[in-house]
């Protein structure tokens, strides 16, 4: 049974944000508010944790599409190789906001990981995922959580995704309605930037 949790995202409780953290230093899954779509996320140094989503998700770990969540641009290095200045100014620009950047991967990145040529980074607008992350100490792993309806592709409420999830999650964080538009995915790791998705970030920017 999954437990639910309502957090603020104009003022996320501490308190709150200690227990979500909890969870995920203990293995658990998570699924929390950004400032797209729901999503499902777990400790990134956790790998009992990520190949259970995995599992749920249906897909190998190792050639999973899973993003990386990070608090802000500090801690990149340890995901991405180094990216020249044209590269960092577009980040600078976009982020925190809704977009996926995929970016060339590291040698250092996790274990899972490693023969990965690009990673997935988000920063998202949402305080609620950002004090999680940012109280964690690194990123959590993260997917976005489709719905079965053919109209709606996510659920927005989090009662219903609690409904639907509670066996699968340890915890379901109540931020609110989300949003039904994902991330707008850009391919940074080549030349020019390359539009994967367009979702809900605007790509005047570029």
């Amino acid at each position: 049974m999954a437990e639910l949790i309502r957090i603020y995202e104009e003022n996320p409780n501490p308190k709150e944000v200690r227990k979500v953290v909890d969870v995920l230093k203990r293995g658990g899954l998570i699924i929390y508010p950004t400032d797209t779509v729901y999503g499902l996320g777990c400790d990134i140094t956790n790998i009992k944790a990520l190949e259970k989503i995995a599992r749920i998700k249906g897909v190998k770990l190792e050639k999973s599409n899973f993003s990386f969540i990070c608090h802000d641009l500090s801690n990149l290095s340890d995901y991405v190789k180094q990216i020249d200045t044209t590269i960092f100014k577009i980040l600078k620009r976009a982020l925190p906001g809704p977009y996926t950047f995929i970016l060339p991967g590291s040698k250092t990145l996790p274990h899972p990981f490693k023969k990965r040529k690009t990673v997935g980074i988000r920063v998202p607008d949402n305080s609620i995922a950002l004090e999680i992350v940012q109280q964690l100490g690194h990123p959590i792993v993260s997917t976005s959580i489709h719905d079965d309806d053919e109209i709606i592709e996510y659920t927005t409420d989090p009662e219903l995704i609690l409904e639907k999830w509670d066996n699968l999650v340890d915890l379901v964080i109540d931020g609110g309605y989300g949003d039904n538009e994902p991330s707008t995915v850009i391919d940074l790791s080549e030349d020019e930037p390359i539009i994967i998705r367009e979702g809900k970030g605007s790509l005047e920017i570029f």
